[in-house]
């Protein structure tokens, strides 16, 4: 037998969290009956955000790295050599 929580969040909150639950390929209401049962099973709740880079991010950062890897990369013995090779 189902029933329904009805709860008061912020707009914000719900559509994010809906976003990150629809990345996953889950709906919001497993998210929140497995937090719930979670909670209920251990008697605590334990939060945390684990970071994670966006999409534009790893983009940004491969497309250093792809410039990095067509860069001319050597060993300087002194900072007058780094400075000059760089034209500042």
């Amino acid at each position: 037998m189902n029933t329904t929580l009805t709860i008061k969040t912020d707009k914000k909150l719900r559509s994010a969290a809906k976003k990150t639950a629809d990345e996953l390929g889950i709906p919001l209401t497993t998210v929140v009956n497995a937090m719930l049962r979670q909670f209920v099973r251990e008697g605590r709740i334990s939060l945390s955000i684990e970071p994670r880079p966006t999409k534009e991010k790893i983009a940004l950062w491969e497309k250093i790295s792809k410039e990095m890897d067509r860069t001319d990369s050597r060993a300087f013995g002194d900072s007058k050599s780094l400075i000059n090779h760089l034209g500042l």
